[in-house]
C-alpha cells in the first residue's frame, strides 16, 4: 500500500529524548530509545493492527505512522482513563485535542473512526506544511506534518527547529523512529 505524503523510512530522525524516554526508565535516548517504547507497545499495538491497515488503506497514509502516533500518544491506549487523556483534554488512541477539533461523543475512543478522524487531522496538517512552506521536500512535509499533529502549524519556524515547541522537545522525531521500527514489524 503506498502512502503519498512520503516514505517514513528516509527521514531523518533523532528519535526519542531522555525526557520522553524517562517514560520507561530507560537509560537511553535516541532511536534506541523510540525503538524500546515503540516495542513495549507492540502486544497491546496487535489488538488494533487491522483497524489501523483499514484507515491506512482509506486514506494512503502510512499504517507504521498510524502506529507510531498511537504508542507515543496513549502507549497503545495504557494511560487513557475511560479513553482520554492530556488532563482531560484528549481523546481517543491518537489524542485528538477537544479544544481544537469536534468530537462526535458516538465514537468510541479505540474505533476505526476514532483512527480516521485523527488520521485525517494528519493529513490536514501535512498539507498546511506544504502550503506553508512550498520549498521543503515531500518528507519534510510529511515530518512537519506530524510535529503540527503535536504543536500545531504555527508553532514550526523551520525544519531545524521542527520539535522545539512540541511535548519533549522531540515529537516527530520520536514518532518517526517509532514508525520506521513499527515498519520493521510489518506495520
Amino acid at each position: 500500500m503506498a502512502c503519498i505524503y512520503g516514505n517514513i523510512m528516509i527521514i531523518d530522525t533523532t528519535g526519542a529524548s531522555q525526557e520522553t524516554a524517562n517514560q520507561d526508565r530507560l537509560n537511553v535516548n535516541g532511536v534506541k530509545a523510540s525503538e524500546k517504547l515503540a516495542e513495549t507497545d507492540l502486544d497491546r499495538m496487535k489488538n488494533y493492527k487491522s483497524m489501523i491497515t483499514k484507515v491506512a488503506r482509506a486514506k494512503q497514509m502510512d499504517p507504521a505512522v498510524i502506529a507510531a502516533i498511537i504508542s507515543r500518544e496513549t502507549r497503545a491506549g495504557n494511560v487513557l482513563e475511560e479513553g482520554w487523556g492530556d488532563h482531560g483534554y484528549a481523546f481517543g488512541l491518537m489524542q485528538i485535542d477537544r479544544r481544537y477539533h469536534p468530537l462526535d461523543p458516538r465514537v468510541a475512543w479505540d474505533s476505526e473512526e476514532h483512527i480516521t478522524q485523527a488520521t485525517e487531522i494528519l493529513i490536514r496538517f501535512i498539507k498546511e506544511m506544504k502550503a506553508k512552506f512550498p520549498m521543503w521536500s515531500q518528507e519534510q512535509c510529511f515530518k512537519g506534518g506530524i510535529s503540527a499533529y503535536n504543536g500545531g502549524v504555527n508553532a514550526i519556524s523551520s525544519y531545524e527547529e521542527i520539535d522545539d515547541r512540541t511535548t519533549g522537545k522531540d515529537y516527530s522525531n520520536d514518532v518517526v523512529a517509532r514508525a520506521q521500527w513499527f515498519k520493521s514489524q510489518g506495520y
